[in-house]
């Protein structure tokens, strides 16, 4: 039942991504996209690739830099390696790359998956912190341009939300209530539960995973932490403006429509589809048609972003995944004995 309902969702989503790249699709003039994709500018799509590649290479070693302070130290090379292989998982299956690289991790270097998935964890949350920044320094910048497309953006969830305040009320309330209940039999049977082997384990896992939540305090190169950082989106950010240059419709667009490129086309690829497929595409190009760009080039700049960054991390994962498998594992026996909690995510 459990296996159907994963597949039930997954399939969902799949199918989400396709309608909403079938309507991108529909109403355009395909001898004008193809047009467009056959002008395309093929050295400054390598320099995208290449500012890809860099990318990717400092958030690894950025990853790696809050792995070190939770007592673990494993390799640049499998540090990339996991998080690569991570990347083409979410490719197929969105969200389970997070514990996809965390498992390849435990696998090459025995750290615990919960200490693995802290950091990511943080990392995500910084990533969050940074689009946040980015958005609304867009929207400083092209305030008149955007205000009606984001508003829009949000304006029928927070409708639909208005409208179901006292259901939603309800609902927290209700939480809030079946929280405290927990929390009093929690206190009240805290003798008893300390001597469950269950809540010992579960325990000691949230234990491992907060301290690589928290591992970003202890990285003893901040300054390297954040300048990789800052380098990560910088380069994220070059990605969305040379594409421009790549294809004639869009080359003329200025870096201020790279930022909003860039925000509104992250905030697609964290759609929970595979991929950010046809999310991608629909937000990108309708954006771009603030800019007077039309459907057609539109659409041939997101389909040249998105496919190129994909097929760039689809080879690099493939090659990590082959590199990452033919290297010895630790041993298990050693990682069960150091770190007690590592088999019960197994389980």
């Amino acid at each position: 039942m459990r296996k159907l309902l994963s597949f039930l969702k997954y399939s969902l989503l799949l199918g989400l991504s396709a309608f909403l790249m079938w309507y991108a699709l529909k109403e355009l003039d395909f001898e004008k996209l193809w047009a467009e994709l056959q002008n395309i500018n093929y050295t400054w799509l390598a320099v995208s690739l290449v500012m890809g590649l860099a990318a990717y290479m400092s958030r690894a070693y950025r990853w790696y830099m809050q792995i070190r302070p939770t007592g673990y130290t494993p390799s640049f090379k499998n540090t990339y390696d996991a998080m690569m292989v991570g990347y083409v998982a979410n490719l197929v299956l969105p969200r389970m790359g997070e514990l996809v690289r965390c498992s390849m991790l435990r696998r090459s270097d025995g750290i615990p998956v919960n200490k693995a998935f802290g950091t990511v964890i943080a990392e995500r949350i910084i990533d969050m912190v940074m689009l946040l920044l980015f958005l609304g320094l867009t929207f400083l910048l092209e305030v008149n341009r955007l205000r009606d497309f984001l508003f829009g953006l949000f304006t029928d969830k927070y409708a639909s939300l208005e409208q179901s305040f006292g259901s939603l009320y309800l609902f927290v309330t209700l939480v809030m209530v079946v929280g405290l209940v927990f929390l009093v039999l929690g206190l009240l049977y805290l003798n008893r539960l300390r001597q469950n082997a269950f809540f010992r384990k579960t325990v000691a896992f949230v234990r491992g995973m907060l301290q690589g939540v928290f591992s970003i305090a202890k990285i003893e190169n901040q300054f390297a932490f954040w300048g990789h950082t800052l380098f990560v989106w910088a380069m994220y950010y070059g990605m969305s403006l040379v594409v421009f240059y790549a294809i004639p419709a869009t080359s003329h667009l200025s870096p201020i429509a790279g930022l909003s490129v860039l925000v509104i086309g992250t905030l697609g690829m964290a759609a929970p589809v595979q991929g950010g497929v046809g999310v991608y595409h629909l937000l990108v190009q309708t954006v771009l048609l603030l800019y007077g760009i039309p459907k057609e080039a539109g659409m041939a700049y997101a389909l040249v972003a998105h496919t190129s960054q994909t097929l760039l991390v689809v080879a690099m994962g493939v090659i990590s995944f082959i590199t990452g498998m033919l290297q010895k594992p630790a041993v298990a026996d050693e990682l069960a004995e150091a770190n007690p909690s590592i088999h019960e995510l197994e389980r």
